[in-house]
């Protein structure tokens, strides 16, 4: 069975511009890395040859994860979210029971994640424990520090 990644358009253009820049520009670095270090003698005590190819073994890594991630995507327009219930691209204001302190978060696929812009993962333990959850509603969410309780406080786009 095939897992889909969700992602917004934007999200999508960025991968995809990512993907086409490493293949442009990436592959035709490291074959001129790897063709300077051949050039200076023994492959076999060649230092800069051997960086030069791990590098390409990880650019090529790279490239495939691209690639497969995708072949499986799935766009998502954010009109047609349903801001009843806690969902992929909602914003969801809530609020520490315990601390009092409100933060808001957009919840996005994994690809897309990035704290420092409040974005987090559904999968995360905190985005995955507001998952369903309306207004109102308290998610406990499981951290290595124990449960911690979240009300809901707001759902927008």
């Amino acid at each position: 069975m095939t897992e889909y990644s969700y992602l917004t358009q934007e999200g999508y253009d960025k991968i995809k511009a990512e993907l086409e820049d490493l293949k442009s520009n990436g592959r035709p670095e490291i074959a001129r890395a790897i063709a300077e270090a051949r050039d200076k003698g023994d492959l076999s005590e060649n230092a800069e040859y051997d960086a030069a190819k791990n590098a390409q073994g990880m650019l090529e890594l790279k490239i495939n994860e691209l690639e497969k991630l995708l072949g499986n995507v799935r766009i998502i327009d954010e009109s047609t979210v349903d801001l009843s219930k806690v969902s992929l691209l909602c914003n969801v204001t809530i609020r520490n029971i315990k601390t009092k302190a409100e933060i808001t978060y957009k919840l996005v696929s994994e690809s897309e994640a990035d704290l420092k812009l409040k974005k987090i993962s559904i999968k995360s333990p905190i985005g995955n424990g507001l998952l369903g959850k309306k207004v109102g509603d308290i998610a406990q969410v499981q951290t290595p520090n124990g449960v911690i309780e979240f009300e809901i406080i707001d759902i927008s786009l």
